[in-house]
């Protein structure tokens, strides 16, 4: 059996190319940019043409899939490898099980309903195409060739039109790698207070992160450093929940960490039901303090 592995991140490529061996004989990886070596028995790098739009590499993924007829595939699970993802189902005349936390005999086990249930399900057809959450594959070690090859670009007959770019905030580190997150919330009054935020992760050795609003509703936060049903699913050795309420929404992004502590003044806020260690505190009391005793 063969397995074709769409990625855009080098990180994601080697997991995913990792877990494909676990359930194929042949793995081959296709990237929408540069392919690392060495995971996969053949590696193909689509580069997408200055003044192109990533989504449009479906039509040169079509003929890649075309010609390797793969039994299963793996994808990614970021906006560019979504999209060329859900046209190549689309085309296969088949459906996408999405955000997949592991793979059993009896299926693939994925959440539903915003994250809040789980659920095991199997394709029903010939070809069955999954989107994976990051660390499902964690700790295995991928293998293959080290040669990469280079997929000539095929534009599609009406592409997307660029028009216009800026560059994108940097976040810091990569909270998908971090063992230690500090999420901020609706708590800070503040975006300066968000500095005792940054001492404590600092202290933890590990990353920032935010609720929604931080991000979309005072813009003090990157958009890509916010937790929960629609934005980052973690799984860190910590998680510190610090001035949020602990609504599901965000909570379903934190609940496979493994062990979440919650900073709120409010004795009554949902977040204290969900959390494995509590403490009820002014954040400007309770940071510092915690800071200084690490």
């Amino acid at each position: 059996m063969k397995a074709l592995v769409i990625a855009e991140h080098t990180d994601a490529a080697r997991e995913l190319s990792a877990g494909a061996r676990t359930l194929a004989d042949d793995v081959v990886l296709v990237t929408l940019g540069e392919a690392p070596a060495g995971v996969a028995d053949k590696a193909v790098a689509v580069k997408v043409p200055e003044g192109a739009v990533a989504d449009d590499a479906y039509v040169t993924v079509q003929g890649i899939y075309d010609a390797e007829a793969p039994a299963v595939v793996l994808a990614e699970p970021s906006r560019h490898v979504k999209s060329v993802l859900g046209r190549l189902a689309a085309a296969a005349n088949a459906s996408v099980i999405t955000d997949v936390t592991a793979f059993t005999d009896a299926g693939a086990t994925s959440l539903y309903f915003g994250g809040v249930g789980e659920r095991v399900r199997k394709a029903a057809g010939d070809v069955v195409f999954y989107t994976v959450a990051p660390g499902t594959f964690e700790g295995l070690e991928a293998t293959g060739t080290d040669v990469v090859e280079e997929a000539a670009w095929t534009a599609p007959a009406r592409p997307l039109a660029l028009l216009s770019s800026r560059e994108r905030e940097k976040s810091g580190g990569d909270l998908f790698k971090a063992e230690a997150v500090v999420a901020a919330g609706r708590g800070f009054a503040e975006e300066a207070e968000l500095d005792l935020a940054r001492a404590l992760a600092d202290k933890l050795g590990g990353g920032v992160a935010c609720s929604r609003p931080l991000t979309e509703g005072v813009d003090w936060m990157p958009a890509g450093t916010y937790v929960g049903v629609s934005g980052l699913v973690l799984s860190p050795k910590v998680y510190v929940a610090c001035g949020i309420s602990g609504q599901m929404q965000h909570m379903v992004g934190c609940n496979r960490s493994g062990a979440v502590f919650a900073v709120n003044k409010d004795k009554n806020a949902p977040v204290f039901k969900q959390c494995d260690f509590g403490l009820v505190g002014d954040i400007k009391d309770v940071l510092p303090a915690v800071t200084a005793a690490l």
